[in-house]
């Protein structure tokens, strides 16, 4: 097989599997997520490695979405409260950080909600909600087309971007409402 052939067939491969994997998530638990969105007082999304990195492309648009948002871990970070809605992206849901996270904020009284690929993760038992993302499979493609994280990292990314939309309905906003709250130095 060709390199052109392995790009071609990474391709498809990862966005047959992502469809698979977004056709099972739970619209119950997304709205149960939009609710949490509108009554809590200020957003904070986690993440380490690749899920910190949608994580935080998360927290982009939650800005150009007008909520108070953070990244935990960053040095301009307030304190999560009682009251604010923490959103933990971790594929294994074990790794130490997230779950120290997890625990501190439901202790602090905030709302919790875990993203992962892990049904009964340590982070899960900590959470309000927890959006199952069913990316784990044992295929020789997957190994090939899709390794390590991937298929949880780009399907939670599509997701995150999904509800987004969702989340500018719910506002009554529109995308040029948005771009207002963009960046302002950009010619």
């Amino acid at each position: 097989m060709t390199q052109e052939m392995v790009f071609s067939e990474s391709i498809s491969y990862i966005q047959r599997k992502i469809i698979d994997i977004l056709d099972n998530v739970s619209q119950e638990e997304i709205d149960k997520i939009k609710k949490l969105f509108f009554s809590s007082d200020r957003i904070f999304v986690y993440g380490a490695g690749r899920s910190g990195l949608v994580a935080k492309a998360f927290a982009i648009r939650l800005v150009h979405l007008g909520f108070q948002t953070f990244v935990i871990g960053e040095t301009i970070t307030a304190p999560v409260q009682k009251g604010d809605l923490v959103i933990i992206v971790s594929g294994s849901g074990e790794t130490i950080p997230a779950v120290m996270t997890a625990e501190i904020a439901h202790d602090l009284g905030a709302y919790v909600v875990s993203i992962t690929a892990k049904k009964d993760s340590e982070i899960a038992k900590y959470a309000d909600v927890t959006l199952f993302i069913s990316a784990t499979c044992d295929e020789v493609d997957r190994r090939k087309y899709a390794p390590l994280g991937t298929l949880f990292e780009a399907s939670v990314w599509i997701l995150l971007d999904g509800l987004t939309a969702d989340l500018l309905a719910g506002k009554n906003e529109s995308e040029e409402i948005m771009r207002s709250r963009h960046a302002t130095l950009e010619q």
